[in-house]
């Protein structure tokens, strides 16, 4: 018995219902396991910053008997007390290192802002002898540890009779190659035909940069202008040697004194080193989104 062929219009309904076997995307399943393992490796990273973290706010919320004790006791201890921050919160002298931390970080984030926006400027959309060598320079000045300008650093202020004064901490904070870098980086990107319409307009070189440079680069503005500040927050080195009024003590510093001062009270310690970390918590959690734009959009050409 042979089998009769369906008619024409049956052959078009059952193509239209056959599936379709598209062939795989290439690269997909490569992407899939990118996306893992970048997952992964994302969730490991979490771990090994988080655990730290939740061990230093147990152990502030402890007392110093248990904290000197060592980490089985204090992760067995469940009578959490806020004794430490009280204590420091009372004493006076952080509220001070609040204020010193606070003046010498935003004015060195201000005219680090500044400067190194001008910089990067002049090194962007202007053309002069030597762009490539001062260019060189600040990649060299990238590489060169801080600690190695500290004794000269300090024999400069002392010359300046700028010891013991915020200027001290300030000045010498603010020449920040990586800042002019990040800007140049940002600025390369800005497309030159604004410029040039500006510059049609009448416009020089001032108010090209202050009102077409500027208001497009708020990105870069907010990331650099966070690093630089938690960077100056967190100094200690620098600080360390060019203040010795207990008025005029930073946090790290501070904190650094409490230590000498009290031994072994890991608490107390622990404590101030979570409350000078709460601004900057703060700091990033309202300008994050600013952060991750200025830093991308970089672009780090080559």
């Amino acid at each position: 018995m042979s089998a009769t062929a369906p008619p024409s219009g049956m052959k078009g309904a059952i193509s239209a219902a056959a599936p379709v076997q598209r062939p795989a995307r290439p690269g997909s399943s490569s992407g899939s396991t990118f996306r893992i393992v970048s997952a992964i490796v994302l969730a490991v990273f979490a771990v090994l910053w988080l655990v730290p973290s939740l061990f230093a706010l147990k152990t502030s919320l402890s007392d110093n008997g248990t904290a000197a004790l060592g980490a089985a006791e204090i992760l067995q201890d469940w009578s959490p007390t806020f004794y430490s921050y009280a204590t420091l919160l009372g004493a006076g002298d952080i509220w001070n290192w609040y204020l010193a931390s606070a003046i010498t970080s935003i004015l060195t984030t201000v005219l680090t802002l500044l400067l190194a926006s001008m910089c990067a400027f002049a090194l962007s959309r202007l053309v002069f002898r030597g762009r490539n060598a001062v260019m060189l320079l600040i990649l060299l000045g990238i590489m060169i540890p801080g600690q190695v300008l500290v004794v000269p650093t300090f024999q400069m202020l002392g010359w300046m009779n700028l010891l013991n004064t915020y200027w001290a901490v300030i000045f010498p904070q603010v020449p920040a190659v990586i800042a002019v870098f990040i800007f140049k980086q940002f600025f390369d990107g800005i497309p030159r035909e604004l410029e040039e319409a500006a510059r049609i307009d009448g416009a020089g070189l001032w108010k090209i940069y202050w009102r077409v440079i500027m208001p497009l680069s708020r990105p870069v503005i907010a990331a650099v202008a966070v690093l630089t500040f938690v960077g100056v927050w967190n100094n200690l080195m620098l600080p360390l040697f060019v203040i010795s009024n207990p008025d005029l003590m930073t946090i790290p510093v501070g904190l650094a004194t409490v230590q000498g001062s009290f031994g072994q009270r890991y608490a107390d310690i622990q404590a101030g080193a979570i409350l000078a970390a709460l601004p900057l918590v703060a700091l990033y959690l309202v300008f994050q989104r600013q952060i991750v734009e200025g830093v991308t959009g970089t672009g780090l050409k080559g």
